[in-house]
């Protein structure tokens, strides 16, 4: 399968998903080196009440649950529309290298999904976002990441 057929499989996740009234218009498939798909997702942020089930996420977590692994550093994820800041973040986080999609976030902006107030809050030094954090220091905390540190068992990240 070549790129046009795998982004053709995030689309025809996304085009089920939407039809079935799962979430808005989002697909994903990830893909390992051999060009297997070994993950798939369409957005499910309504039908599961699940701000974070987006079609990115979903297939993440596919890919994960079927790897048996919370890495995925050989693959390469195919999606309907250009991550979100979210699932940018989780694609990041799941060390996936490579991603290629169709629709980019001016598309989705016309259509009523816009990251771009995401985008500019990150921007933005902590204390001048919209979203009010405030950090209260307390030395269990600093015992957590202590205890962290030293714990020999720890499956790194």
């Amino acid at each position: 399968m070549d790129h046009h057929d795998l982004l053709h499989s995030a689309l025809h996740e996304a085009f089920e998903g939407m039809r079935s009234d799962m979430g808005g218009p989002f697909g994903a498939v990830i893909v390992n080196a051999r060009g297997e798909v070994i993950g798939k997702g369409r957005n499910m942020v309504t039908s599961t009440n699940d701000p974070t089930a987006h079609a990115e996420i979903v297939a993440i977590r596919d890919a994960c649950a079927n790897t048996g692994s919370f890495h995925l550093p050989e693959t390469v994820l195919y999606a309907s529309c250009e991550p979100c800041p979210m699932c940018l973040a989780a694609i990041y986080w799941a060390n996936i290298p490579t991603v290629y999609y169709c629709a980019d976030s001016n598309d989705a902006a016309r259509i009523g999904f816009d990251d771009r107030f995401i985008y500019e809050q990150l921007r933005l030094p902590a204390d001048q976002r919209t979203l009010v954090m405030k950090q209260i220091a307390l030395p269990m905390a600093e015992d957590l990441f202590n205890e962290w540190s030293e714990k020999q068992d720890r499956t790194p990240y």
